[in-house]
């Protein structure tokens, strides 16, 4: 799995100018990849590493605190771009990239995984073109694979 994730002061994702994932404040928006090889454990530990990644300023100003800490929100976007390969030519190869049931099912339970941490999280559409909004919180952006 393959996470890209940005600290926001907020965010929300439309579809066909429905909102899909409400304006959320203080959190974190996870783009998120599914490759052939990944599965629950994988979405597992993933979300227990992102629900503790200490990414939010403490009273010193210093990257100390978690999203659980701060009591922030996320959004997950399933992005299987995140396994894009672009080795040959100009056109983005997406065979790493897992088929459209199984990322739909870990993307959910990724989601589900976050918000047994306590952390309230809202999911953009699968497979649907999305409109995402956020604004970049220092900026802060990670990138995660395991």
């Amino acid at each position: 799995m393959r996470a890209l994730i940005q600290r926001i002061s907020r965010g929300s994702v439309t579809v066909d100018q429905r909102i899909v994932a409400d304006e959320v404040g203080i959190g974190l928006m996870i783009f998120l990849g599914v490759g052939h090889e990944d599965n629950q454990e994988k979405a597992r530990i993933l979300a227990k590493k992102i629900a503790n990644l200490r990414i939010f300023g403490d009273h010193e100003g210093k990257m100390n605190l978690s999203i659980q800490d701060i009591q922030g929100q996320a959004i997950v976007v399933s992005q299987f771009t995140l396994y894009a390969d672009t080795k040959k030519g100009n056109r983005p190869s997406f065979i790493d990239a897992a088929n459209p049931e199984k990322a739909d099912q870990l993307v959910n339970y990724f989601a589900d995984q976050l918000r047994s941490f306590g952390i309230p999280t809202q999911q953009g559409e699968f497979a649907a073109h999305m409109m995402v909004s956020l604004v970049n919180d220092g900026p802060v952006t990670i990138w995660i694979e395991n």
